[in-house]
């Protein structure tokens, strides 16, 4: 699955969030929410198939934590759009910025006076 399509849902977006400062056991995790241990396994399960978290088993306890890996794949996704955004929005800007320069020389020369070329 899709990372972005994994994060797409709320709970796991919260999952995600929880895990952020470090790893959790997994009942740690359920204890979070109002769904059935059951829900949370298969939200779970589609963060892991999305490369977002990873699991180790320790004796009876599965331990969750982030996946750096498929968290900076992420990253450099948006970096790429951010770097094709920034370029256009400081056009953009530059552009009005611009305008909004010719509008003040045009307000400072005052109105014509009759007779007058503008």
């Amino acid at each position: 699955m899709d990372s972005f399509a994994a994060l797409s849902d709320p709970t796991r977006r919260r999952i995600v969030e929880f895990l952020a400062p470090g790893e959790q056991q997994a009942g740690a995790i359920a204890a979070q929410f109002d769904l059935s241990a059951p829900a949370i396994s298969q939200h779970l399960k589609t963060l892991r198939e999305a490369g977002l978290v990873r699991v180790r088993v320790d004796g009876q306890r599965r331990i969750y934590s982030l996946d750096v890996h498929g968290l900076a794949e992420m990253d450099a996704w948006l970096a790429r759009v951010r770097a094709f955004w920034q370029g256009r929005l400081d056009a953009l800007e530059e552009a009005l910025r611009a305008e909004d320069a010719a509008a003040a020389r045009g307000r400072r020369k005052g109105p014509a006076k009759k007779g007058e070329r503008t």
